[in-house]
């Protein structure tokens, strides 16, 4: 959320954040305060995933956003919720997608180095009903260094994730992506 706000106060991003969300009491509830930002705190306990979502869309739904990006949200959105949304959801995934689909911060990264690859990277896509199945918008690699540690390539990861991420809503404010069945296509 920080390098949105960042983009849009001081680089001219063309976007306004109508509001946070989260399904639980976390910091970054109080840093949307401190920037102005309505936070809505839509408490999960005792909901299954569909009563949730309807409780998040009866949130967000008055706010008419655009745009919905999801940032270290925990949670996989059931196909009634992403069907208010059409195109209109994106994710941050710190892999390089389809790699380590469905993993979640805290754990992937370990499972990332247990791997032995080269290198990884943060994905940007667009939210289905299937767990990090939706048509990719964009991709970083970050290479994995000989020595790194969990705590290390995370940090490279979500400095790609900010990157990508600003990129993306910059795209989505200019009305440059689109959705052709199961792609996603972005004129010049």
């Amino acid at each position: 959320m920080d390098a949105l706000v960042d983009a849009i106060r001081y680089d001219g991003l063309d976007a306004e954040i109508v509001a946070l969300a989260a399904n639980k009491n976390c910091p970054a509830l109080e840093r949307a305060r401190g920037f102005g930002i309505p936070a809505l705190f839509v408490d999960a306990k005792g909901m299954d995933k569909e009563e949730y979502d309807r409780a998040l869309y009866a949130a967000l739904e008055p706010r008419k956003p655009d745009l919905i990006v999801l940032i270290g949200y925990m949670r996989f959105l059931t196909k009634w919720f992403v069907d208010r949304f059409p195109g209109r959801i994106v994710n941050v995934h710190p892999s390089l997608l389809p790699e380590f689909a469905g993993e979640r911060d805290p754990g992937i990264y370990e499972s990332i180095l247990a791997s032995g690859k080269a290198r990884t990277g943060a994905t940007i896509h667009l939210v289905d009903e299937t767990p990090d199945g939706g048509p990719v918008i964009s991709q970083k690699e970050v290479g994995i260094a000989e020595g790194e540690t969990p705590e290390t390539l995370k940090a490279k990861v979500q400095a790609v994730e900010q990157e990508l991420l600003v990129k993306a809503v910059d795209l989505f404010s200019k009305g440059k992506v689109a959705v052709t069945g199961s792609k996603v296509v972005m004129p010049r």
